[in-house]
């Protein structure tokens, strides 16, 4: 669901929104979200001072109350 979310709203930012990928690894208590995007994306995925990522940080926050799980998010450029 949180990872469904992160793309949705990754490719309504991106440039290029179909090279847009997302991959989670997930432990006990912890799950890592990571965003894959075109060198173009990356700087307007974080945003200005970390400002749009932030806000995409603090959206996925809610959902640690309702699952327990905490959410780490990173934006990488596609290798």
């Amino acid at each position: 669901m949180i990872t469904n979310f992160v793309a949705e709203f990754a490719r309504l930012i991106a440039t290029y929104p179909n090279e847009i990928k997302v991959e989670s690894k997930e432990s006990d208590d912890l799950v890592e979200i990571v965003l894959f995007a075109n060198q173009v994306d990356v700087g307007k995925l974080i945003g200005k001072e970390g400002k749009m990522i932030g806000a995409i940080k603090t959206v996925i926050s809610g959902c640690k109350a309702k699952d327990g799980k905490s959410y780490r998010i990173n934006v990488e450029p596609i290798r």
